[in-house]
């Protein structure tokens, strides 16, 4: 298959730009240099795409207006229906809206409450339908066929993935020598739109992707030529939790796209605090996933100036608690000990004082007793512990063992 023969083109990138040139739907996301990355990865500059800070909180407005627009220019058009895990709800939502057309977005009931409030607010009939997307996209397409609307699929259209390649033209301009971009991945629609972009200003950068390791298809859809898919998907990055690619967006991933990887939730995770702490910017797991990419050894940045792509903000506060929680623990940040005592009085204040007296905060802490390994008059202590990372975690451990006791990390 030759370039031209692919379902989206150069062409069809340059004429969503053309439509979207309003700035109160989509803008211009600016990008920033970060050097504590660049130390981190070898990178010799790591410059983000900071696309979380577009109006939506993602890129996906840039689609979803493109498609709506243009069936607008082909006739008549009064509804759309999508479904979407929250941020394609709301980009459909903003540019049916904007556009004066009613929207129905079908959402999975573990869609975060940020999000469906969210695509309520900007106008969107919220619809609570199915445990993942698959379920709720079934639930839209026959919806959509029994009410005569336009079905706006999240990435599997023409016209969305070209209105995503917007976003590619914006990248290769801020950073026009750019070696490599990093671009996550759900379904597909965001990372062919941008590659298609490249492909055509900047075909010598290399197009990398990043899915979640326990949401990823595109790798096995690449080997075996056909799209695949997972019955049930387990990321924090519900942003790229689709479970499935498309043929359309198989077929330009396998001409533009030089590199697949994958990624952990517990690297996500760390990628989210990371940006919070060295770059200042929160974003949800999908936004994080680049950055989880490049601190990985997944993908080699030595001596490259690299852009990864942070694609989206929308985080749940009760995720971000849990991403918090995971990554200050796997730091030993948070630390839960054990401790062997002797159940008598006073062993809990002792204890409680050699903590203390190491300038650490004792969160919570509680007796077992009732337990098979424990004699009679014997007890374990179990100490949450908020300390200043791993070398002030071993000090109290070893504070405590000096002190006579015997002492497990339980994290």
């Amino acid at each position: 298959m030759s370039r031209d023969e692919l379902p989206v083109t150069f062409a069809d990138v340059e004429a969503a730009r053309e439509r979207l040139d309003d700035p109160s739907i989509v803008k211009r996301t600016p990008v920033e240099r970060n050097t504590s990355l660049e130390a981190m990865t070898g990178a010799t500059e790591v410059m983000l795409k900071l696309e979380h800070l577009q109006w939506t909180g993602s890129f996906k407005t840039r689609g979803a207006y493109n498609k709506i627009q243009r069936c607008l220019e082909e006739g008549e058009l009064e509804r759309v229906v999508a479904a979407s895990a929250g941020n394609h709800a709301q980009g459909v939502a903003l540019a049916a809206t904007k556009l004066g057309v009613d929207s129905t977005i079908v959402m999975p009931t573990t869609a975060p409450q940020t999000k469906i409030d969210a695509t309520r607010g900007y106008g969107g009939t919220v619809e609570l339908v199915g445990k993942d997307f698959q379920e709720a996209t079934n639930f839209a397409r026959e919806l959509a066929g029994e009410s005569e609307a336009e079905f706006v699929h999240a990435f599997d259209d023409p016209a969305i993935v070209a209105g995503q390649g917007t976003l590619g033209l914006e990248m290769v301009e801020d950073v026009p020598e750019v070696d490599t971009v990093v671009v996550p991945i759900g379904g597909g629609g965001l990372i062919s739109g941008i590659a298609t972009a490249f492909a055509e200003r900047s075909p010598e950068t290399r197009i990398v992707g990043v899915q979640a390791a326990e949401a990823a298809t595109v790798s096995d859809s690449l080997d075996k030529g056909v799209p695949q898919t997972l019955d049930t998907v387990d990321t924090i990055a519900d942003g790229i939790a689709t479970g499935g690619i498309s043929e359309l967006t198989l077929s330009i991933m396998e001409r533009h796209v030089d590199e697949v990887v994958t990624v952990t939730n517990g690297e996500i995770a760390e990628a989210v605090l990371v940006l919070l702490e060295r770059a200042k910017q929160l974003v949800e797991g999908a936004g994080a996933a680049a950055v989880a990419a490049i601190r990985s050894d997944a993908v080699d940045v030595d001596g490259e100036r690299i852009m990864p792509l942070l694609c989206g903000g929308n985080l749940d506060m009760t995720m971000l608690r849990a991403i918090l929680i995971h990554a200050l623990t796997h730091r030993e940040q948070i630390l839960r000990l054990r401790v062997h005592i002797d159940d008598r009085p006073g062993k809990m204040a002792e204890l409680s004082g050699v903590i203390a007296d190491h300038g650490a905060n004792i969160q919570t802490v509680r007796h077992d007793r009732v337990l098979e390994d424990l004699d009679v008059g014997e007890a374990y202590l179990i100490f949450q512990v908020e300390t200043s990372g791993a070398e002030h975690a071993r000090k109290i451990i070893e504070a405590i063992a000096d002190h006579g006791y015997e002492v497990d990390v339980v994290n």
